[in-house]
C-alpha cells in the first residue's frame, strides 16, 4: 500500500534532518531527539517511519546512493568524450555536494568510522571515475605515462576534499575551484589535441543525454 502525500513528506523531512545530524555530530553522536525536532515531529512519529537510528542512517545512504547515480549515470563506452564527461560530472557533483545535505552526509557516512553501512559513495564514485578513465584509455584519449590507478586515486582525492570543505562553503566548492582542478589535471592526463579540446568549466548541458531535474535530484533547500 502506498504511502499518504504527508506521510512521504514526513518521511523525506526526517531522512534530510537526519542528514543535516549526522553530518554535524557524526553518527554515534546523532540523537533521535535532534533528528525528530529538526524535521518538526514528535519522537513517536519518527519511530512510527525508522525503527531505530541505524534504520535511519541507511535511509539517508540509500538517498545518497540514488542521487549519485543520477549524477553520474552508467558508464557509456561509445561516448564521444569520455575526459568531457568525468570534468562536467564531478562539476554536477560538486554542486550537489554545495547544496544538498542527504548527499554529503552519505559521502561523510561513509568515510565514518562509527557507522556500518552497507553502501560505500567513495567506493561508488571511485568506480565509476576508474572505469570513465579506462574507456579513454581505449579510445586512446589518454597519455602513455598515465596509471589508471593513479589517476583515479587523484580525482577521488580531490573530490573528498571538496565534499569536506563544502560544509564551508563559499569558493571552496565553487565552479572555479573544480575548473581550476581540471585545468592543472587535463593536461596531465590527455595529449595536447585532445587536452585543448576539453572544457575544464564544463560543457553547458553536461548530462543532456539523461532526463533528470537538477534541482530535484541534488535536492537543493
Amino acid at each position: 500500500m502506498a504511502m499518504q502525500p504527508r506521510a512521504v513528506r514526513t518521511r523525506q523531512d526526517l531522512i534530510r534532518s537526519a542528514a543535516v545530524v549526522f553530518e554535524r555530530a557524526g553518527f554515534a553522536d546523532a540523537s533521535i531527539a535532534a533528528i525528530s525536532s529538526g524535521a518538526g515531529v514528535s519522537n513517536g512519529a519518527l519511530h512510527f517511519h525508522f525503527r531505530n537510528k541505524q534504520a535511519l542512517g541507511e535511509a539517508v545512504e540509500l538517498a545518497a546512493s540514488q542521487t549519485l547515480v543520477h549524477v553520474t549515470g552508467r558508464v557509456p563506452l561509445r561516448h564521444p568524450s569520455p575526459l568531457q564527461l568525468l570534468v562536467d560530472t564531478s562539476q554536477v557533483l560538486a554542486e550537489c555536494l554545495l547544496h544538498d545535505p542527504v548527499l554529503r552526509a552519505g559521502f561523510s557516512l561513509a568515510s565514518d568510522a562509527t557507522w556500518q553501512g552497507r553502501i560505500n559513495l567513495w567506493e561508488e564514485w571511485q568506480d565509476w571515475v576508474q572505469l570513465m578513465l579506462i574507456v579513454a584509455r581505449e579510445r586512446d584519449m589518454l597519455t602513455p605515462h598515465v596509471v589508471v590507478e593513479e589517476a583515479v586515486l587523484a580525482i577521488t582525492s580531490i573530490v573528498a576534499g571538496f565534499e569536506v570543505l563544502s560544509r564551508i562553503g563559499g569558493e571552496w566548492t565553487s565552479r572555479s575551484a573544480v575548473t581550476g582542478f581540471w585545468r592543472l589535471m587535463l593536461p596531465q592526463l590527455a595529449g595536447p589535441e585532445t587536452a585543448a579540446a576539453l572544457l575544464p568549466e564544463g560543457t553547458d548541458c553536461p548530462l543532456s543525454a539523461q532526463d533528470w531535474d537538477m534541482a530535484e535530484t541534488c535536492g537543493a533547500a
